[in-house]
């Protein structure tokens, strides 16, 4: 079953984008961090993506999606409102508005992803239903070296957690972290 991999880029203090709603900050190094081979690992290791409808709406164009996003597999956006028009599409990349939960995001792009991974890519709202849901197997945090002072936080009350390290990569500035969740077992029927 593909493994739910969510996270973002953030800054030192925790921020996903700084008061004015704005990420700069955090892709100042886009060109060489879209030239990576940790990109390309990536994008070889992703079977579909998920994100939330705002983080779908930073396009200009919907179709640009199709004609060039880094991601060409199948894109599960979870929303309340189906756009009016399906943005295009080709044999590798198409779009799914989920509109009944991130449960049924997740299922989707785990079906479509097979083996390979289900990438989460940005919004603190949906990231934090997938955590508080528990669907989210291994937490990938992009931290920049900047100090936002405010704005949203990644993290803001979650339950805590245990994570087991998997792999720091350094990207120029940026340092990836990424780490397992280690789900502990319950008491069993008949145990307090």
């Amino acid at each position: 079953m593909a493994t739910v991999v969510a996270g973002a880029a953030v800054s030192l203090d925790g921020y996903v984008q700084d008061a004015d709603g704005s990420i700069e900050a955090l892709y100042a190094d886009f060109e060489e961090l879209a030239s990576s081979t940790y990109l390309r690992e990536l994008q070889e290791r992703t079977g579909a993506v998920l994100m939330g409808r705002r983080t779908y709406d930073m396009a200009p164009d919907p179709d640009g999606y199709a004609d060039g996003y880094e991601f060409q597999v199948p894109i599960f956006v979870v929303t309340h409102t189906v756009p009016p028009v399906a943005p295009k599409r080709n044999e590798r990349l198409w779009v799914t508005f989920v509109t009944d939960g991130v449960e049924s995001a997740v299922r989707q792009a785990r079906d479509a992803a097979g083996e390979r991974d289900v990438t989460f890519i940005g919004g603190a709202d949906v990231f934090r239903q997938l955590w508080a849901a528990g669907l989210v197997d291994e937490l990938a945090v992009e931290v920049m070296p900047v100090l936002l002072g405010g704005g949203v936080r990644l993290f803001d009350g979650e339950a805590p957690a245990a994570l087991e390290k998997v792999r720091v990569d350094e990207l120029g500035a940026r340092t990836a972290l990424r780490y397992r969740v280690v789900r502990t077992a319950g008491p069993t029927a008949g145990q307090a």
